[in-house]
């Protein structure tokens, strides 16, 4: 009987386990800096901006720039 039980337990911690883009919301809602660079039209960058393009913010925390 307690077979199963070790079964299912093993199955649930298997499940339970973070996936590797779990931490890409902040809180539930709130996006990420690089998510929100991207989807406003700009690109994240850790060498300096392209020609034509300005630093508009930052991107994975702060340790890219984000350019448009």
């Amino acid at each position: 009987m307690g077979t199963p039980y070790l079964l299912l337990l093993t199955v649930c911690l298997l499940f339970s386990q973070m996936n590797p883009g779990a931490g890409t919301l902040t809180y539930p809602g709130q996006r990420s800096d690089g998510y929100n660079c991207v989807k406003g039209g700009g690109t994240c960058h850790y060498s300096p901006c392209p020609i034509y393009k300005k630093i508009e913010g930052t991107c994975y925390g702060g340790k890219a720039k984000c350019c448009k």
